[in-house]
């Protein structure tokens, strides 16, 4: 035994050894002397002491990720100390929101802002004044005067302690994981952890769930956080995740065998913090460094999500949100973020021609536009037709309409709003609410609209709010799945008009509400009945007050990208049934317009990017750019403007699709006057400078109520479904072989 072991077991001042029975005289003891401090009298007055005063011109600290901090009450303010630095916060603040205020991060894996607290990491664990031990700051909420420290030894040590236990049974997998370079854990293992673990025991290991095609589980990485079971239950409001077990036979999974259904699965791999949870299309395929992220808008609804395109070379690889609280927060739909991989699949890439044996074959670009502009020219101006497609942008509809002006027709609109739409009052045909102004509405009815599968961010919306403040929600239209509690008054008009009448017990509801809303499906612009149905909602509107100064709850909620650009630049045809009629079509990206109505020898033009439906009526195929490919300008469901940015090249010989236009009008004789995009977004501001405005959402002016009253009758006909396949909307899509996976695997039969 060495010298040091035995000096310490001497001197080591143990009751058992002073009082052990067998040994009642030591050889020796210790007698400490007792002596009175005044400083160590109070403690409290002493740690206050040895807290040095932080002057007074210190610099203002910038919060964690430049945050902002608002006060809804000024009175409310209380302030608090971290680290020595003296920070206001709202009362309720947790003391992990107050550090992160005062600029100070705080590491953790269960805590999400937009999740409910759980605390069960305890990463997050920080020395607080008169605590007699670490607390877990997430769940701790900020007193005044509290004094916070974030950097002292205990609260490092339990940071440690507490990473060495959720390293002990984590796989060593990171040279395999998908997760490696982006992942909180080996970000935070090295930021806070030991240099070494004392665990050398067998690590336990975990079977994987199938969830679904598109997220892909490695189970044995789980650390518990219960992120994904959180985000399940209360935002996407589904409960197929759960914690089963306890102990070190804890994990997560569903509690019987079946795949997870919500159309916003796809969130858990952003918020999961290891690689138990990543993207099954994604797996293997690189590196997170590897990739260029372009910052860009979705198309793939009318919502307008904000994401980033990460790609490598000219290939797309990865679709991930980007934070706008005003629009989608920070959840995308499985939609936008896996349809990817439809834009390298069935592309067009060069002109073509229909030859007379039915068959296409390729061109150049001068021959084609000048086979294009040879048949305008040969029939009538009024027989000539163009139809914008559901995913064109500002810019190439303005063209569109300028060309086929010069040519003399005004036979132009866009087709997911219908050849006998109006667009005269913006507050028609747009979502006045604002989608982040649904979260004040505490009463909403909904006409022929299905959000969940319209629109599954602005539904996240609708559930947030349900949940928050137990708004009641009122749906007229076909039997549909919400996931949050509703009423279901009807399936047809007639339900309606006996709201618009008062003669329903929903009416009263309505009457009541201080803030209620009224969300119209797009839908409805398909039915010959609809100035009937938007009568009924003005009604509706006027005695439930839902259009004042100060809040407007008149709502429509569009379903494709195009849509409200559409109607702002005024494509809106002469007559109603002029496709009948035509002898030119010109098809800006549109498929899925009825062709059946198409005259047999018309001649028809495709611009697109896709070889989807239109192709097949075709006569000429222009190749076009898709949105990752192009800078375009979208206007979303609730007005605001907002662009693309290209993210790879085009493919092929494709070209912009206002570019296409602009040398069409120029081999056809009538030349259009701009050769820029700025020269053509000069030539919008003059129609609609509205769309302009990026990234700003401007209000309707008018309120829809000045229209002059409709003295049509609602027909008996009920409510359709606008979309029957939430996972197959549009050409990108339909392309996409992991869309076709989702609705084979995922939608009820």
């Amino acid at each position: 035994m060495g010298l040091g072991s035995l000096a310490s077991r001497a001197l080591r001042p143990t009751a058992s050894r002073l009082l052990s029975s067998q040994n009642p005289r030591p050889f020796f003891s210790f007698h400490r002397a007792v002596s009175t401090t005044p400083e160590l009298q109070n403690a409290d007055q002493s740690a206050a002491a040895a807290q040095p005063d932080p002057p007074a011109d210190l610099p203002p600290r910038t919060p964690v990720g430049g945050a902002r901090v608002h006060f809804p009450n000024p009175e409310d303010a209380i302030e608090v100390f971290v680290d020595g630095y003296p920070v206001k916060i709202p009362k309720g603040f947790t003391v992990l929101q107050a550090c992160e205020v005062a600029g100070v991060d705080i590491p953790r894996f269960c805590y999400h802002s937009r999740l409910s607290i759980a605390g069960n990491c305890r990463m997050c664990l920080v020395e607080v004044e008169k605590s007699p031990k670490p607390v877990a700051s997430c769940a701790m909420p900020a007193m005044p005067g509290m004094k916070i420290k974030t950097d002292t030894p205990i609260a490092k040590k339990a940071r440690e302690g507490v990473m060495e236990f959720l390293l002990m049974n984590h796989p060593l997998d990171c040279p395999i994981c998908d997760q490696g370079g982006e992942c909180d854990l080996q970000d935070q293992s090295m930021a806070f952890g030991s240099d070494r673990g004392r665990f050398t025991e067998v690590k336990r290991s975990v079977v994987d769930k199938n969830l679904g095609p598109l997220v892909k589980t490695v189970m044995t990485r789980c650390i518990q956080c219960t992120r994904c079971v959180r985000f399940a239950t209360e935002v996407a409001g589904v409960q197929d995740l759960g914690m089963l077990g306890r102990g070190s036979g804890e994990e997560i999974g569903t509690y019987v065998e079946k795949l997870m259904t919500s159309e916003l699965s796809g969130n858990v791999i952003d918020i999961c913090p290891v690689g138990a949870l990543t993207s099954k299309p994604f797996a293997f395929k690189a590196r997170n460094w590897e990739l260029k992220g372009t910052e860009t808008i979705d198309v793939t609804d009318a919502v307008g999500s904000n994401i980033r395109i990460d790609s490598r070379g000219p290939e797309v690889l990865r679709i991930v949100p980007r934070l706008n609280e005003d629009i989608n927060e920070e959840w995308i739909s499985d939609k936008t973020r896996f349809c990817y991989d439809g834009l390298k699949r069935q592309r067009l890439n060069d002109p073509m021609i229909r030859g007379a044996d039915g068959r296409f074959k390729p061109v150049s670009w001068r021959d084609a536009l000048a086979v294009v502009a040879e048949m305008a020219h040969q029939v009538k101006p009024e027989e000539i037709v163009g139809v914008a497609g559901q995913l064109s942008d500002a810019e190439s509809m303005m063209a569109l309409k300028d060309f086929l002006n010069k040519m003399g027709s005004n036979n132009v609109w866009c087709e997911a709003n219908g050849s006998n739409r109006d667009a005269d009052l913006r507050s028609g045909y747009i979502l006045n609410s604002s989608i982040a102004g649904l979260e004040k509405a505490d009463a909403f009815l909904l006409v022929g609209t299905q959000p969940r599968v319209e629109a599954a961010i602005v539904n996240a919306r609708i559930r947030k709010t349900v949940q928050a403040t137990h708004a009641k929600v009122g749906y007229v239209g076909p039997p549909a799945d919400f996931n949050y509690d509703h009423e279901h008054l009807g399936t047809g008009p007639q339900t309606l008009q006996e709201i618009a009448e008062r003669r329903h017990p929903f009416s009263s509801v309505l009457a009541n509400a201080k803030n209620p809303a009224i969300i119209v499906g797009a839908g409805v612009f398909e039915r010959k009945d609809k100035d009937a149905i938007f009568s009924a909602v003005e009604a509706i509107g006027k005695y439930a007050n839902v259009v004042r100064p100060d809040w407007n709850g008149f709502n429509v909620l569009l379903l494709k990208a195009a849509q409200a650009a559409a109607l702002d630049l005024g494509l809106v045809p002469e007559s109603g049934n002029s496709i009948e009629s035509a002898k030119f079509v010109y098809l800006m990206g549109a498929d899925d317009i009825s062709l059946e109505k198409v005259p047999s020898d018309a001649f028809v033009v495709y611009q697109g990017h896709h070889g989807d439906q239109g192709v097949y009526r075709a006569n000429v195929i222009l190749p076009a750019a898709a949105f990752s490919e192009k800078e375009g300008t979208y206007v979303n469901t609730e007005g605001c403007s907002q662009q693309t940015v290209p993210a790879v090249p085009t493919v092929g010989d494709a070209r912009d699709d206002w570019k296409i236009i602009r040398a069409l009008s120029e081999v056809a004789g009538v030349r259009l006057p701009y050769d820029t995009l700025g020269a053509i977004r000069s030539r919008i501001r003059t129609v609609a400078p509205n769309i302009l405005q990026v990234d700003e959402r401007e209000p309707a002016t008018f309120p829809s109520s000045i229209k002059p009253e409709s003295t049509q009758k609602v027909d008996s006909t009920p409510f359709g479904t606008a979309i029957e396949n939430f996972y197959m909307t549009d050409s990108i899509t339909r392309a996409s072989k992991i869309m076709a996976q989702c609705s084979s695997l995922l939608l009820k039969k």
